[in-house]
């Protein structure tokens, strides 16, 4: 099995890192997938023992490659294939940022201003206008 060839956005894909391989492929080449500090190849063949830091939208990721797996396989297969050397800090920021995304305008979970709020904000731009 350690002479098997694996690709690096396969692997990913894989081990259920990345959605799917299209994802996987387009992150390494952002670079945001990096093997000792240094950005790699989507063709790159993954070996045991490698270390790959890997930015995802959900979290910061350290992995080390304990088995090769070709096939995406359930979470609990996958989990099997690599250690994840992620630090706690890692860890808790993206919970954080995950309970509140930016929806564009305002922040999600705050809600539309209120009946007075918005009188308040109206005589505030009427003001304005009237100076």
């Amino acid at each position: 099995m350690s002479s098997e060839k694996i690709r690096l956005d396969k692997y990913l894909w894989a081990i259920r890192i990345f959605k799917t391989r299209t994802l996987a492929s387009a992150a390494i080449d952002d670079g945001k997938v990096k093997l000792n500090g240094v950005s790699v190849k989507a063709s790159r063949p993954v070996s045991l023992g490698d270390r790959y830091d890997i930015k995802t939208p959900a979290r910061k990721w350290t992995i080390e490659v304990t088995g090769l797996l070709s096939n995406r396989a359930g979470y609990e297969e996958a989990i099997k294939h690599y250690a994840d050397l992620t630090s706690e800090e890692d860890k808790i920021v993206s919970k954080k940022m995950a309970t509140s995304f930016q929806t564009g305008k305002r922040l999600s979970k705050t809600g539309r201003p209120t009946k007075k709020q918005r009188r308040d904000l109206n005589d505030l731009l009427n003001e304005d206008d009237a100076d």
